[in-house]
């Protein structure tokens, strides 16, 4: 049957199919309709205009969402061989009308009915923006697949390379055949299947012939109708108007708004999700923009990415791979080399055989990461235009591959960057991910991975609600978070993003609500979960400037909190697991009061002299560090903590060597239960701490591991076991292979372990003072501070 057979010329095309666009262009060319009607949602009429703007670059999509619910959206994606988007440009070079006949998205995005089956844009819309029908997706019928099989093809793809894009122009009647095979194919496969397992489409099929009729009221039989081929047979079948109207009435509406959105070729790709994607968008754009031997410019593109990468790819390389790829066309049967033997022979002759270049031209060539543009003229909402605003004053450009961020915040220019990239984040536009800066380790530098995403249109619409600027949104939404947060955990977590997004405005609601809520919380360990993001906060923001007294002080009193909540949260029977949490706890509390209480007075000697007092100071370093020696000498708390606590001592300075050596003593006497003394052994040796250089330079220490190892149970070794491997299998092997030689060597070599004032070979038993002062100066002109500042490290260093 002719596609213009008694109605309307109906082209039956493939989404984003290359040979489906050079056909329809060919086919609108011979039969010059007086309109064009496109599968689409009719309220994407009024934006059809900008598709001849000079700033309109594909692939862009047209995003239509639900007014109050942006996050409820679907896309139409185009691309440049898109047959809909070859269509619509016809049709305007030419002033014909065009318009979309697809089912409104009011109706598509509005919640469905329990007695009937959704109506929605499946085919040309993104189907990851919709909700699926529950099982019946999972049967969905393939009918490329369906025909490539009855073809004797095991491979969709090839069958379609083979019967559509490879075929030659033929004339002017060669696009009507190609649509009349096609069509007859789709009748044939609708007869047995149905609709396939897309319930949605006899409701869209209606509503496309309500269209129909009414542009043949309009234009007569002399239009065209640009639409997946599945459709086909559905538009030519004899129905009346008054059963689609039955089919219509009823269902549920909701207002909606549409505009354009960039897209990208990866997410036309059927691996990203797209349900009418295809697998190889950047070889399907390189067909349908070639104008002759595709083969031999694929083949030179390929070459040039490889020298790019600084692979030895010349011209001869590209000679013989378009050889060899016509020859296994020629073997295989197949009219012209398609994907499959342009990547084989790419692999043989330019890759070495090698699948690791191939990854990358697969990456980059096959798929793509081209991102489309849209006109300023695009309707958007205020917060989208602000941004656009904001990225072209600080020169962000968007782009779909990953791009590395280095930013100095030292610099205005850089610090404005991270300020928009961590607001962005905060109102849920994950456009940047923070990373590990290379090469520093200092607060004034920050590091990005960028990557733009066509998704992120439907975050700034959905964050629209908020304010009109970035920076009244995030201050809105960083409000209402702390007034809705339902932990102490979140409101610090607020607080550090408010001041990395330079929130100033927000911050007292935040300060509020997280005091209020630590006034509140007795749980010592999310108090203690919470103090390490203040600290971190106070450290970001003394380097952006932000004034954050009033987060000190609430820090501050947070540390107290956990001072005092700490040690009797310590003694309460934890089991193993919850032993190793609070473990954790201490480690990053000690680490948070060490930032905390830089600007404490100190005046503490900085060792314990034994004789039993604190040596606190009622600074919060004091105060801190009297918390651990109770935690140390505290029978009841778990062995892990314990060992941990005088770990944290001793590294600071504020226990003496002969007080540690006791305190191991008692943790390792014959009185203690052997899996609480492996603990305290891994509390205070565990190996991502440094334990292994400490034992290698104090063989007293070694030496009473040693002794108790020795004496341990062969019963209760085994219980252990598990735990020494854990704490000595992380070591360094260099330090593995010393502390090895000194257990070897024994006592004989190197004295009695435990002999007061013995010192390991090539050390002095007590620290020189003159020898230490001698580094000062070097420490002051490295930290390139002048004299006086920064004394803190230097007493460090000494």
């Amino acid at each position: 049957m002719s596609p213009r057979a008694a109605g309307p010329l109906l082209l039956g095309v493939r989404h984003h199919g290359p040979g489906s666009a050079r056909a329809v262009l060919a086919a609108l060319d011979a039969a010059q309709p007086k309109a064009v009607l496109i599968e689409g949602p009719p309220e994407g009429d009024a934006l059809l205009p900008l598709a001849a703007d000079p700033g309109m670059r594909p692939p862009v999509a047209l995003l239509a969402h639900v007014a109050d619910d942006p996050g409820r959206a679907a896309f139409w994606p185009l691309a440049d061989f898109s047959p809909e988007w070859v269509a619509i440009r016809w049709a305007q070079s030419r002033q014909v009308p065009v318009r979309f006949i697809d089912l409104p998205a009011a109706h598509s995005l509005a919640p469905a009915a329990p007695d009937r089956p959704p109506g929605g844009a499946q085919d040309g819309a993104d189907a990851e923006a919709e909700e699926e029908d529950g099982p019946a997706a999972a049967v969905r019928l393939d009918p490329l697949a369906v025909l490539a099989e009855t073809a004797g093809y095991e491979d969709p793809e090839r069958w379609w390379e083979d019967v559509v894009e490879h075929r030659g122009s033929g004339g002017r009647t060669a696009p009507l055949a190609a649509f009349e095979a096609l069509g007859e194919a789709m009748t044939a496969l609708r007869e047995v299947y149905g609709d396939g397992g897309h319930p949605r489409d006899p409701v869209r099929e209606a509503y496309m012939r309500q269209r129909i009729r009414a542009a043949r009221r309009e234009f007569g039989d002399d239009h065209a109708v640009v639409c997946g081929a599945w459709h086909v047979p559905a538009l030519r079948a004899k129905t009346t108007a008054a059963a689609d109207k039955a089919l219509l009435t009823g269902l549920p509406k909701v207002k909606v708004e549409t505009t354009w959105v960039p897209w990208t070729h990866r997410r036309l790709a059927r691996s990203g999700g797209y349900g009418a994607g295809i697998a190889s968008p950047g070889w399907y754009a390189h067909l349908f923009a070639a104008p002759d031997r595709p083969v031999e410019r694929w083949l030179t593109k390929v070459a040039g990415l490889l020298r790019a990468e600084d692979r030895q790819v010349s011209s001869a390389h590209v000679i013989e791979a378009v050889r060899l790829a016509q020859t296994l066309a020629a073997m295989r049967g197949r009219p012209l080399p398609g994907l499959g033997e342009t990547l084989e022979a790419a692999r043989a002759v330019m890759c070495e055989g090698s699948d690791v270049p191939l990854a990358l031209i697969q990456d980059r060539l096959v798929v793509g990461d081209v991102l489309g543009e849209v006109p300023d003229a695009a309707p958007v909402v205020p917060l989208q235009r602000d941004l656009t605003r904001l990225q072209r004053s600080l020169r962000l450009k968007a782009e779909a591959q990953d791009r590395e961020l280095e930013l100095d915040l030292r610099k205005d220019t850089d610090s404005a960057k991270s300020l928009l990239l961590h607001r962005l984040r905060l109102l849920g536009i994950g456009w940047g991910t923070p990373t590990a800066s290379r090469g520093s380790t200092g607060t004034f530098r920050e590091s990005w991975r960028l990557r733009w995403e066509p998704e992120l249109s439907v975050r700034i619409a959905e964050a629209g609600i908020w304010g009109t600027t970035v920076l009244a949104a995030a201050t809105a939404k960083a409000e209402a978070d702390a007034a809705a947060a339902a932990e102490l955990g979140e409101v610090t977590a607020l607080a550090e993003q408010c001041l990395l997004a330079g929130l100033s405005r927000a911050l007292p609601a935040v300060l509020r609500a997280l005091a209020d809520r630590a006034a509140l919380d007795t749980d010592v360990a999310r108090l203690a979960r919470a103090l390490p993001a203040l600290a971190r906060s106070l450290r970001y923001g003394d380097v952006r400037g932000t004034d954050t007294a009033a987060l000190g002080r609430v820090a501050a009193g947070l540390a107290e909190r956990i001072c005092v909540a700490l040690p009797p949260a310590c003694a309460t029977g934890l089991d193993a697991d919850a032993a190793a949490e609070l473990r954790g706890h201490v480690d990053a509390v000690h680490a948070a009061i060490g930032l905390l209480g830089r600007d404490d007075a100190d005046t503490t000697d900085g060792a314990d002299d034994g004789d039993g007092d604190d040596g606190t100071d009622g600074g919060l370093r004091g105060r801190w560090a009297a918390v651990l020696r109770t935690l140390a000498g505290r029978d009841t708390v778990p062995g892990l903590i314990r060992g941990r606590a005088v770990r944290l001592l001793l590294d600071d300075g504020a226990l003496a060597a002969e007080e540690t050596a006791r305190l191991m003593g008692l943790a390792l006497s014959p009185a203690a239960a052997p899996a609480d003394a492996a603990g305290w052994i891994e509390g205070f040796a565990g190996g991502a701490s440094g334990g292994g250089t400490l034992l290698v330079h104090d063989e007293r220490l070694l030496g009473l591991i040693d002794s108790w190892l020795s004496g341990v149970p062969e019963r209760a070794f085994v219980d252990v076991l598990p735990l020494l491997r854990r704490t000595f299998g992380a070591y360094e092997p260099g330090v593995k292979r010393t502390l090895g030689e000194l257990v070897r060597r024994g006592p004989a070599a190197g004295g009695t372990p435990a002999a007061a004032g013995a010192a390991p070979e090539g050390f002095g038993p007590e620290l020189d003072p003159e020898r230490a002062d001698a580094v000062v100066a070097l420490v002051r002109m490295l930290l390139a501070g002048p004299r006086g500042a920064d004394d803190d490290l230097v007493e460090a260093a000494r």
